[in-house]
């Protein structure tokens, strides 16, 4: 392991940790609140008549991938995926951004959505306790 290596192992592991706890937050709201992902959906991405059952299946999935990415496991896949659903996530809320003083939070999602895509980009020299 270069220099390099050993200096990027913990900051990148911080990331990936990081990044887990919102997004688990997120998947975790799925099963607890179920009303507050439907809200989500037709509010922020147009998509109406999600239920219950519906979130908590893609609670379930999003759950799956949530674990895999943490413990560093097919990197390629789980780093990209987090990365692009940040992504959506992030700019399917553009209409809050136009009056930010209202909406402040969700700001947080900038600094969030670099931290998937430099863990996306350094995930090759994301080793410390990781699968791969």
């Amino acid at each position: 392991m270069s220099d390099v290596e050993r200096k990027l192992a913990a900051p990148l592991l911080a990331l990936r940790l990081g990044v887990f706890v919102v997004i688990l937050m997120w998947t975790l709201d799925k099963f607890v609140n179920p009303g507050h992902g439907i809200a989500i959906f037709e509010k922020f991405y147009g998509l109406s008549g999600a239920d219950t059952v519906l979130m908590q299946i893609l609670g379930a999935l999003e759950l799956v991938l949530l674990l895999l990415f943490v413990t560093g496991s097919l990197k390629f896949w789980t780093y990209g995926a987090v990365f692009v659903l940040h992504a959506l996530s992030t700019l399917s809320s553009w209409q809050q951004y136009l009056q930010p003083w209202d909406h402040l939070l969700f700001f947080a999602a900038w600094p969030m959505l670099a931290a998937c895509y430099a863990l996306f980009a350094l995930r090759d020299y994301d080793r410390l306790l990781s699968r791969s």
